[in-house]
Parts: C-alpha cells; sequence; structure tokens
C-alpha cells in the first residue's frame, strides 16, 4: 500500500512533544486556578471586614445611645430603696449588705450581685429583688424562723445575756440577731452541743444537734403540742437526749426511732391525765418495762417537810370573867406605894 504524501506544513509530531505540550497546558490552568482562588478568597475578606465594620460602628452607635438615654439620663438616678421583710433586719443593715446608694444609676444596679449578697447574712431565708422604672430598687426579704436557742454550755441562766448562745432555725443555720423580740425568750434551749464550733451563718452538723432539732419539729403535732412542751434539750451525754418540759418533767430519748418514742411518751401522759398524776421522769431509751416515776402531790411534800418527832404545840385561849380580876387595893396601900418611890428625889439632885 502506498505512504500518503505529508503536507509541507504539517509539524513531526512524536512523544516528547506531546508530553511537553501537555505540561505547558496544566500550567496554564494552575495558574488560572491560582488566580480564581485568590479573587474569591480577597472577595470574602473584603466581606468580613466589612461586616465587622459595620458591627463595630452599630456597636458603638447603640453603646452612646444608651448612654445617653439611660445611663446618663437623669430621669433613671435612683431615688427611692424600698426594702420589706418579716424579721428584725433593719433597712439600713439591708442596704449597706446590698451597697445600694442613691443617686446612681438604676441600670447600674447588679441585681445577681445584690441578691446573693443579701443571701449571705445568716438570717435571710430568702429574698427578692426587682429593678421598678424609672428610678426604684425593691428588695422583699423573707427572714429565718428561729425555733430554738443552742449554746456548747450546759448550764446556760439566761440565753438572752449570753455571748455563747445563738438562735437556731429548723435547718440548723445559727444567727446572731441584733434585735432580740420577746417571743426569743420563750424558745426551747439546746445545751451542751460542744462537738462543733459554733458562728453566725453556719450550719450544725452535729448528730446530736440535729437529732434534737428532730424532735422539736416532731413535738409540734396537735396533742404534743399543747401537753408536751419542751423547755430544754441536754445533748452532752452524747448517747441520748435528755429533755425537760414546761412541768419539769425529764424524758430521756434515744437517738433512733424519735417518732415512735414520742408516741410511747403520748401514752404516759395520756395514763397520768387519767390518773391525775404527774410524771416526774421517764426513760424511753428502754424498749420494755420503761422505767417512770411520778411527781409527790403538794400534801406530801408539805408532811414530808415537817418533824415528826416533835409534836405540834396547841395554845389554848383561858376566858376571863369579871369576878376573877385583881380588887383594887386600899388608900393607905397606894400612898404607901408613892412614898416607896425614891427614884423622883434622886432626878432633882
Amino acid at each position: 500500500m502506498a505512504e500518503r504524501p505529508r503536507a509541507r506544513n504539517e509539524r513531526i509530531s512524536n512523544s516528547r512533544t506531546r508530553r511537553q505540550q501537555h505540561l505547558l497546558d496544566v500550567k496554564v490552568r494552575s495558574q488560572k486556578a491560582s488566580a480564581h482562588r485568590n479573587r474569591r478568597i480577597l472577595v470574602s475578606i473584603s466581606k468580613i471586614a466589612l461586616a465587622i465594620v459595620i458591627c463595630a460602628g452599630v456597636a458603638v452607635g447603640v453603646r452612646i445611645g444608651a448612654k445617653r438615654l439611660f445611663f446618663e439620663n437623669p430621669d433613671y438616678q435612683l431615688s427611692e430603696i424600698s426594702v420589706q421583710t418579716d424579721g428584725t433586719l433593719q433597712r439600713e443593715q439591708v442596704v449597706k449588705t446590698a451597697d445600694l446608694h442613691e443617686g446612681a444609676n438604676v441600670f447600674s444596679v447588679n441585681l445577681a450581685r445584690v441578691h446573693d449578697d443579701l443571701l449571705q447574712l445568716p438570717q435571710v431565708d430568702d429574698v427578692q429583688v426587682v429593678r421598678k422604672m424609672p428610678n426604684e430598687i425593691d428588695i422583699s426579704i423573707v427572714e429565718r424562723k428561729p425555733v430554738a436557742w443552742i449554746t456548747a454550755d450546759k448550764d446556760l441562766p439566761d440565753p438572752f445575756a449570753s455571748d455563747g448562745a445563738f438562735l437556731v432555725d429548723a435547718r440548723g443555720v445559727l444567727m446572731k440577731q441584733k434585735k432580740l423580740l420577746p417571743e426569743y425568750l420563750g424558745l426551747p434551749l439546746i445545751t451542751g452541743c460542744s462537738s462543733e464550733s459554733l458562728e453566725p451563718g453556719k450550719t450544725v452538723g452535729s448528730f446530736e444537734a440535729r437529732a434534737a432539732l428532730e424532735l422539736l419539729r416532731l413535738s409540734t403535732r396537735s396533742f404534743m403540742q399543747t401537753r408536751f412542751q419542751i423547755r430544754e434539750i441536754d445533748v452532752s451525754k452524747g448517747y441520748c437526749l435528755i429533755v425537760s418540759d414546761k412541768t419539769h418533767a425529764r424524758v430521756t430519748f434515744g437517738f433512733d426511732d424519735l417518732e415512735g418514742q414520742l408516741q410511747r411518751l403520748e401514752q404516759f401522759l395520756v395514763w397520768a391525765d387519767d390518773s391525775k398524776r404527774d410524771i416526774e421522769t421517764v426513760n424511753l431509751l428502754v424498749q420494755r418495762n420503761v422505767p417512770v416515776t411520778f411527781m409527790k402531790p403538794a400534801s406530801e411534800v408539805i408532811n414530808d417537810t415537817l418533824d415528826p418527832s416533835e409534836t405540834p404545840r396547841v395554845m389554848k385561849a383561858i376566858p376571863v370573867h369579871p369576878e376573877d380580876l385583881p380588887k383594887e387595893k386600899s388608900a393607905p396601900q397606894r400612898s404607901n406605894t408613892r412614898r416607896a418611890v425614891p427614884v423622883h428625889k434622886t432626878r432633882k439632885g
């Protein structure tokens, strides 16, 4: 077969020439892709920068506007601080603790900070802080209700006058109030709590003190509240609670099953009321054959104070009759009586 004649202007193509041509095309396409990618990155950066500038401008504008309209506006200066409490906290103490000052901007008050600062007071149980426009802050406080006095001393005659006595609420939080109300004097007294340090604001953690508070809570039921009013709880023994009530009866409680022990005590009190006798001591640590003693009647106490070896002396009244009276003496006897008094003569000398 005859070969096709080659055109005069047609290049001779071989593998080396084709390889070089391919590399040249790849290089050109890579440069175009890089330029396109760089252009897209530049556009994205420009958009982000523009957005940042716009946001910063808006933030600065809002800040300046808020400062002029709110924070520097005299209409929003704090002029009234209202404090409501159901206890003995004084307004000056609350305002000082909250660090509030009249004349400050009402928007500059950090309500969360004020709330947390007021909760640090030992006698505060709950607090609400409300910002009322345009220039008022309202503070409502619920104070802890003390249920007893507590002290490390075993014998404390007057908790009012002692620095070592603290008020304690049902949760065991200790308080030291500046103003003592008259009703605090009638609160029960928990003595002998020397196993821990007592400080205002601290929560008692000893097992004995917790058991005493639980006993106070359980004893406020219908019958027990009127018949068995606790006056003192001695926890110094460490293994029991020695409780004295308003009638000076002494009841020994164990730490376990306080409610069951109160039910047994209730049965003893009902029986004592029916028999018209007053209980002196009860030991509830014993499950069976509970030792119980009763107070002596008043007549027996009076008789015990008398000495039986002595017989009372009875003085009888003797009637006097006119004929039994001595008769008047005669005149000479009276004259002799007058002469027999020489004392008057010696007085003149």
